[in-house]
């Protein structure tokens, strides 16, 4: 049953994708989904990921953990930046100036920071299968209490997703590797068990975070800044922090 909850919490990814796709041709929506991204990525960031590498990090002294979590979050940010190099289909001077004068060039940063966050999120999402699987294991009403609030959060996730890819195929193989992270982690939970740490998850947890960081700041934020209609933006983002907050709060 523990397993079978971690595979039913990627339906709520294929969810936000489906409803994403029927909206991405609206340029107001699109303009929410990416406030909605960082609305949620900055949700995780504070209240979920950092308490939780922080509490799987605990050492004797206390800043030997800390300092571990910032030289693994510092590891995480820049392999996703040595990543953003190698991915195609993005203008590099555009990007740098972050304003998008054409549809073809917004549309290929769009592409673009869809495929960092499909990374970034199929590792939290290993994760969090992982702590699904325990938590159902030992007690199987909190651990559906769980996988509603994973559930809610994975679904502005698939919106964001569906938003920024525009292609079908591209879409349609991020939306399924996205719904199927989470039963990955549950499923190596289980095989796996005695092998995984604290340590482990606490040095995944960080590295996770730095690549969070990397997109939140370094792609999503300048995209809001550029935006000339900053209300469909700030609602965006309303939108993102209630999302997770309430998902939070179920949990």
């Amino acid at each position: 049953m523990a397993l079978l909850l971690t595979l039913l919490v990627g339906l709520f990814i294929l969810l936000g994708t489906f409803l994403g796709s029927r909206l991405k041709s609206n340029q107001k929506f699109i303009s929410v989904a990416i406030g909605l991204a960082f609305g949620v990525m900055i949700v995780l960031i504070v209240l979920d990921i950092i308490p939780e590498a922080l509490e799987n990090l605990k050492t004797n002294p206390w800043w030997i953990g800390i300092a571990i979590m910032l030289i693994t979050t510092m590891i995480g940010f820049f392999t996703l930046k040595l990543l953003d190099s190698f991915i195609p289909h993005h203008e590099h001077e555009a990007l740098h100036h972050h304003r998008h004068k054409t549809a073809k060039c917004h549309n290929e940063h769009l592409e673009h920071v869809g495929i960092l966050a499909t990374i970034a999120i199929v590792i939290h999402n290993i994760i969090e299968g992982m702590t699904l699987y325990v938590t159902a294991s030992q007690d199987l009403k909190a651990g559906v209490l769980l996988c509603l609030a994973i559930g809610l959060h994975n679904i502005p996730l698939g919106i964001v997703i569906s938003s920024t890819l525009q292609k079908k195929k591209e879409l349609i193989v991020d939306s399924l590797v996205l719904a199927l992270s989470t039963f990955v982690g549950g499923l190596a939970m289980m095989l796996v068990s005695k092998v995984v740490t604290d340590l482990v998850v606490g040095l995944l947890l960080a590295l996770t975070l730095g690549m969070m960081i990397y997109i939140t700041f370094d792609e999503l934020w300048p995209q809001i800044f550029y935006n000339k209609d900053k209300k469909d933006s700030i609602l965006g983002i309303a939108l993102g922090v209630v999302i997770l907050l309430l998902s939070m709060f179920i949990g």
